[in-house]
């Protein structure tokens, strides 16, 4: 894939954050910030913990971001563990506090792996959560996609009937869950289409620097680490040096054959981390600009 093929017509790129627990996160969070922000991305989230966990963190991140950086912040938000005033509660407050965007999603159990059980009298999928968002304010509407099928999905078609739910809602675009496989997500992109869904399709890109760690990650959420990728990092545990440079081939090789199949809107789950979401968008042909 040549690097000059790239350069075409316009991109659109988002990063993804996630709130800070300590002093010293926040910093290294807002290093990533003020490293991406000169790349005017079209939004930037900022993620909820599981079951609701990290809520005032979340709040007080994308309260800071709309304050003191150019950035447009989206929230994620959940039906986790909430009833329905609580979460119109939250929603009410985002809209205070000068947000216009919300990341919606049903969410996970506060315990890793337990099935899914709306909370009493709370909003029981990310439909009715999206209805509910709309109707308090005209919040613009991000959800979840999955190339390789939902954990809990009894199949990809289920997973394209709900996504186009979600659509009529009042969702205007999904986001991917991180893949490794472009035919997948590709598929997902024609499936919607053939579905009547007309949102774009949002590639969830997931930096692998730190390979154990998104082995964790993608065992949660049944997102398929490819034998390929999992060779380039044997041996690698104590090299820090060279999973960076891996990392970096990985993800620019990603961008490329996405690029080359039609996508021009890419979505990168930084870690708080900035450098590599940094050099992919300028090898999409973003760039610094005065």
């Amino acid at each position: 894939m040549s690097l000059q093929h790239l350069q075409g017509g316009p991109i659109k790129a988002s990063f993804e954050f996630f709130p800070p627990k300590t002093p010293e996160m926040e910093e290294n969070l807002w290093r990533a910030i003020r490293r991406l922000e000169p790349l005017k991305p079209s939004f930037v989230s900022v993620t909820y913990g599981a079951g609701g966990s990290t809520r005032d963190r979340t709040h007080n991140t994308v309260k800071r971001i709309v304050e003191e950086t150019s950035l447009a912040p989206a929230a994620h938000l959940t039906c986790v563990g909430a009833h329905r005033g609580e979460i119109d509660e939250v929603v009410r407050g985002y809209w205070n506090a000068g947000i216009r965007h919300i990341v919606a999603l049903r969410g996970d159990m506060p315990v890793a792996g337990a099935a899914y059980c709306a909370a009493e009298d709370g909003y029981a999928s990310t439909p009715e959560l999206i209805e509910a968002i709309r109707r308090i304010a005209p919040f613009e509407v991000s959800v979840s996609a999955y190339p390789e099928r939902h954990p809990d999905s009894a199949s990809l078609d289920h997973d394209v009937e709900l996504l186009k739910r979600k659509v009529e809602a009042g969702a205007g675009r999904a986001i991917g869950q991180f893949c490794f496989d472009i035919d997948a997500i590709s598929q997902l992109r024609d499936r919607a289409g053939d579905a009547g869904i007309s949102v774009p399709i949002v590639p969830g890109l997931m930096p692998t620097t730190n390979f154990k760690g998104v082995q964790r990650m993608a065992k949660l959420c049944g997102a398929r680490i490819p034998d390929w990728l999992a060779r380039l990092y044997e041996g690698l545990d104590q090299d820090p040096e060279s999973r960076k440079i891996i990392a970096a081939a990985v993800l620019a090789e990603q961008v490329g054959q996405l690029r080359a199949r039609g996508f021009d809107q890419f979505h990168f789950y930084t870690l708080n981390q900035a450098d590599l979401t940094y050099a992919a968008c300028r090898i999409l042909g973003l760039g610094d600009t005065a």
